[in-house]
């Protein structure tokens, strides 16, 4: 599988809108916890900016922004609520994300989920999409004391599988993700869920670019970057479209 001159990479990924398909749920949920605090109109739009940033630091972010007066802690529970109503019925897994994370276990390959969810909202989201018969090790930002860009929870993630950070490839949609992934001495899969995002300096240091995101990411591409043919380190590679 992977070359003798290189050690076996441990992937690590992130879990809402890589894996996933969870922004629509958290959008919604979101929308409905402002209007309950009196503000309504929340857009996607606004919540696009908010992606990859924990649910703690974006509620923080929120909560200051419209004045709202009750604290962070009731909002993140009163959010994680509606969210788990969601989650457990109504997330999609990317196809091609479901191919490689199978393809990976089927490999033997070490992995972990690294996201800024909750843990509830992580177990329910592998449970309820099937992913947790190969996705058995996660950690939530709520374990550890930063989230991204803050590298905390990607060191963790190594930790819990026993593998040094440089081992660690990190496939990641945001660029505070990316930078978390850098910050943490990870090589880095990126694919933009909001595309518009993919220039982002953040995402230069990635290893592997998908500028289109999911409508361009495909586990066999992905797979062949993991493990090179020959021996070789891979280079930082972009992907083209048209190719």
């Amino acid at each position: 599988m992977s070359s003798p001159h290189l050690p076996e990479p441990a992937v690590v990924f992130d879990l809402d809108a890589t894996l996933v398909d969870s922004e629509p749920n958290y959008y919604e949920a979101a929308r409905r916890l402002l209007a309950e605090h009196g503000v309504p109109g929340f857009t996607w739009a606004e919540h696009l900016g908010f992606i990859g940033i924990g649910v703690h630091e974006t509620l923080a972010a929120l909560r200051d922004r419209y004045g709202i007066e009750a604290p962070v802690g009731e909002l993140v529970a009163g959010q994680g609520a509606l969210y788990l109503e969601l989650a457990r019925t109504s997330t999609e897994v990317f196809p091609q994300m479901r191919k490689f994370v199978e393809r990976l276990h089927l490999d033997g390959v070490a992995m972990a989920v690294a996201s800024g969810s909750s843990r509830a909202a992580i177990e329910a989201v592998l449970a309820g999409t099937g992913l947790d018969a190969c996705l058995t090790t996660y950690v939530s930002a709520e374990e550890v004391a930063h989230g991204k860009p803050e590298p905390d929870v990607f060191l963790e993630a190594a930790r819990r599988l026993g593998a040094a950070p440089t081992r660690c490839v990190v496939l990641e949609d945001s660029a505070p993700g990316a930078a978390a992934a850098h910050a943490a001495g990870m090589r880095c899969i990126a694919i933009p869920y909001v595309a518009a995002t993919a220039g982002d300096p953040a995402f230069e240091a990635a290893g592997l670019l998908f500028p289109g995101g999911q409508g361009e990411f495909t586990a066999q591409a992905a797979y062949d970057w993991l493990f090179p043919e020959a021996g070789a380190r891979p280079a930082p590679a972009r992907r083209d479209p048209s190719s």
